[in-house]
């Protein structure tokens, strides 16, 4: 009876990285309610990821070392810049070789373009930065590793425990 039980059991695997090596400090802002913009400010960002999937023939979801050494640099291109949106309808931003100006309404700032990060977002919410790394991580294992996680899950902490996840399928 045992055998049979163990015999019908769905079995799920995945992999969790969640190292000091994978923080980053970014200023931003965002606006919401429409026309509310927040001011300009930062934060030390923490990023964990989970990836999963079927084990392959050396009875892994997927080598750990590949996965950290693509979200060691996912994480390592963001520290210390500016984050700013390229989708968002509202925040028009306009680079030159030398800077990056941004306008918001009757808003104007003007950064060093080599201290910005242009972001294809609608929002530098934690959430689409979640879904920016994981689209990028899915993009680099694919590369690396020949195919794709049948899952990746992205979480960015903003604020010691102010939390957003975001949740991608790999095919």
């Amino acid at each position: 009876m045992r055998a049979q039980a163990i015999a019908n059991m769905t079995e799920r695997y995945h992999i969790r990285l969640e190292k000091t090596e994978f923080i980053f400090s970014a200023a931003h802002f965002i606006t919401y309610a429409g026309n509310v913009c927040e001011r300009l400010h930062g934060h030390n960002y923490r990023v964990a990821c989970e990836v999963a999937g079927p084990l392959d023939e050396n009875q892994y979801v997927v080598d750990f070392i590949a996965v950290r050494d693509v979200l060691r640099v996912l994480t390592a291109q963001l520290d210390h810049h500016m984050l700013l949106p390229t989708e968002h309808p509202q925040i028009k931003v306009t680079t030159t070789e030398e800077s990056v100006s941004v306008t918001f309404e009757d808003r104007r700032w003007e950064f060093p373009a080599e201290d910005c990060i242009l972001l294809p977002v609608a929002n530098t919410t934690t959430e689409l930065l979640a879904r920016h790394i994981g689209r990028r991580l899915l993009d680099e294992l694919q590369q690396r590793l020949g195919q794709r996680p049948q899952l990746v899950r992205i979480e960015v902490d903003e604020n010691n425990g102010q939390i957003a996840v975001c949740e991608l399928a790999g095919e």
